[in-house]
């Protein structure tokens, strides 16, 4: 009986021994800090329940998902047909989606809400990595430049229009990420932004909606409109000037837990965390998710082969273009987009997509070690 106990747990053991624990534990701790600012001690929370049903499934989910080693993702048949459901997906938004605050992006399921610009992110990092994995060598040619940037802009501009302009933000970072990552001259890479600049323009003559303008206006000029379009910037620059040194304690956060500070549990829980822990918080904050990135670049760095190294790099830069822009927007350094923060705000979209990209980058990293290991016994035997 006490063997079979012992055969049971070591297989167990071995069944999810290419896990890298230390980058669960960060992204688990991040997740727990979260659940703790969305708690209130003087009262009862629904969201602070719910979020821990949906941090349990995406535990669930990272496990489940860091079991196959995902050579199918390889095929181009499954590359495509992930990207065409991404966009039939988005495509469907405009005309079954819920309208959530001005903006059309979401499912209603009934019991909770699907938001497919997520998953969409994760389909563009696998769709790149397939494309520049067989065409690195020659990624200095313009065309690979076009190519790639015309699959980001077709998601890219479906998210805009719902509108979504900080996963609009994201998903362009993800890809001028990975073609960095590739290998692109600095002659083309001008070229780039200056096609950048001008499409700029453009969009704000043109594509911005008024209130998507205040609030580029409020974030240059934040004190011109406080009671309008700048009082969120505002209150989330009061909330982590306030936190000072030590924060005010968890469940303490009067700008939050008082409702000065809006969607607290979401777009701007960086800005509720940072008043309830402080300066001393906010290093943690960024020491975990510094730990995350760090391990999965390190994941690139080990990589099976090109695919494997090219998907890490550009988790890498989703994970960290996302927290990016939702600091940023949370401290006044960018405009207010609602945006949420990996591992920590209140949403079982992004989440479970948040873990099932690591259980997916997990999976392929069990046959990166079958490789390394099988490449070692290989040596040992012809050194014999």
């Amino acid at each position: 009986m006490i063997s079979t106990i012992k055969n049971g747990a070591t297989g167990g053991a071995r069944m999810f021994s290419h896990v890298d624990w230390f980058l669960f534990a960060a992204a688990l701790a991040i997740s727990l800090l979260g659940l703790l600012t969305m708690h209130s001690f003087p009262g009862e929370n629904a969201l602070f329940e719910r979020q821990i049903v949906w941090i349990a499934l995406a535990l669930c989910v990272f496990f489940a998902a860091s079991l196959p080693e995902y050579r199918f993702l390889r095929r181009t048949p499954v590359v495509v047909a992930l990207y065409s459901g991404v966009l039939f997906l988005l495509s469907l938004v405009f005309f079954f989606g819920t309208v959530v605050k001005g903006a059309q992006e979401r499912f209603d399921l009934g019991l909770f809400f699907a938001q497919p610009s997520d998953p969409a992110k994760v389909a563009l990092v696998v769709l790149l990595s397939k494309y520049f994995s067989r065409r690195h060598i020659e990624i200095a040619h313009i065309r690979h430049i076009l190519v790639s940037g015309a699959y980001a802009t077709l998601i890219a501009a479906l998210v805009f229009f719902q509108p979504d302009f900080g996963s609009a933000i994201i998903v362009a970072s993800i890809w001028l990420g990975m073609v960095l990552v590739a290998g692109i001259s600095w002659k083309h890479l001008a070229v780039l932004f200056i096609s950048i600049a001008l499409l700029s323009g453009g969009l704000w003559q043109w594509g911005l909606q008024p209130y998507q303008k205040d609030r580029v206006i409020a974030f240059l000029h934040p004190l011109s409109d406080l009671q309008g379009a700048g009082y969120n910037a505002y209150q989330a620059a009061i909330a982590v000037g306030s936190g000072e040194l030590i924060g005010k304690g968890v469940g303490y956060g009067t700008q939050s837990k008082l409702q000065f500070l809006p969607e607290y549990e979401t777009d701007f829980i960086f800005a509720a965390y940072a008043e309830e822990w402080g300066f001393v918080g906010v290093l943690l904050l960024f020491g975990l998710f510094a730990v995350i990135v760090v391990r999965i670049l390190g994941h690139a760095l080990r990589g099976s082969d090109n695919f494997h190294s090219l998907f890490a790099s550009g988790i890498a830069i989703y994970l960290l273009a996302q927290f990016v822009v939702h600091a940023g927007m949370n401290i006044g350094l960018l405009p207010i987009t609602g945006t949420t923060l990996p591992f920590m705000s209140y949403g079982g979209s992004h989440l479970l997509t948040e873990y099932a990209t690591l259980g997916i980058l997990m999976g392929m990293r069990r046959r990166a070690r079958s490789s390394i290991q099988a490449r070692d016994e290989t040596e040992l035997v012809g050194a014999v």
